[in-house]
């Protein structure tokens, strides 16, 4: 179980790397799509950097907001408390401020830039279905993401891949409007235009295949987290077999925060859930039984 978490941290930063990498050939290539200079590209570079902060610093309260979560104190629901104090004790958390979303549907999401900036909301759902051990499994998994800092590298990942989406959108609305100048017709401006265009056209997609591994791969380590948290992988592989014969799927449909939840919450024939951003609910339950017999 120890090896799997190692890996799925080494992965991640992998791909993140990549993923920061690949942004800025997209902002290089936007430049000299445009007849730049470096100034232009140290600028935008300096720009991508200045976007991701804010979406890192307000990420947060947004995908509350978003959501229609609404805040709770102890006396409101002091079960609920008692085992998220218990978990973030055990793992070295300070006490994460707690969440309801009013919602059928059992699912949980976790957000936050760092674990003295972090909330934890359930739905209303999820409290009306689990048992004690599985809601304990599940908030063990959202506490993970809060131990591993996985807010932030989605937070993260996310802004790169909106600063992608935005140059990609820029690319061809000029190629769609023209206005290059005489400039043009210089053989190697060409190229970089044909470059930009095909840039502008693959970068959404790998853009959103990098995203997908990103938080795939933290979904796992997640799950494995939890267990060692709790030393019950049961209640999690419970929680999700639970799930998985109910339906996780919010009344509130929102793609841009759907990667946080503890499963998908996007309806089945939603376009967005073709590229899910969370493994399949089986493929979980099958990873956490094999680390289970290897523990």
């Amino acid at each position: 179980m120890y090896k799997d978490v190692g890996q799925n941290k080494r992965r991640t930063i992998y791909i993140m790397v990549l993923f920061f990498l690949f942004v800025v050939i997209v902002i290089w290539l936007f430049v000299k799509f445009l007849n730049g200079n470096l100034a232009i590209f140290y600028g935008g570079v300096i720009g991508a950097f200045i976007y991701t902060a804010f979406s890192y610093f307000l990420g947060a309260r947004m995908s509350l907001a978003v959501n229609r979560a609404r805040q709770i104190q102890k006396k409101d629901n002091p079960q609920l408390f008692r085992i998220i104090e218990n978990l973030a004790i055990t793992d070295g958390l300070p006490m994460p401020k707690v969440y309801i979303m009013d919602d059928p549907s059992p699912n949980a999401f976790a957000t936050g830039r760092d674990p003295n900036h972090s909330a934890v909301c359930v739905t209303s759902g999820l409290l009306d279905i689990m048992d004690k051990d599985e809601l304990q499994g599940v908030l063990a998994h959202e506490l993970s993401h809060i131990k591993n800092y996985d807010m932030r590298v989605n937070m993260i990942a996310f802004a790169l891949t909106a600063i992608i989406s935005l140059l990609a959108d820029i690319i061809i609305r000029l190629v769609w409007f023209g206005g290059f100048g005489d400039e043009r017709e210089n053989a190697n401006n060409q190229i970089f235009m044909v470059l930009g265009i095909v840039a502008a056209i693959l970068a959404p997609i790998v853009a959103m295949f990098i995203q997908l591994a990103i938080t795939r791969q933290r979904e796992y380590l997640a799950d494995a987290s939890g267990v060692l948290t709790t030393r019950y992988p049961e209640g999690l592989i419970s929680a999700l077999r639970k799930i998985g014969r109910v339906g996780s799927s919010t009344k509130v449909q929102n793609s841009s925060t759907a990667h946080m939840f503890f499963a998908s919450p996007l309806k089945k024939h939603s376009l967005s859930s073709l590229f899910s951003t969370h493994p399949p609910i089986p493929l979980r339950i099958k990873r956490l039984q094999d680390m289970e017999g290897h523990a």
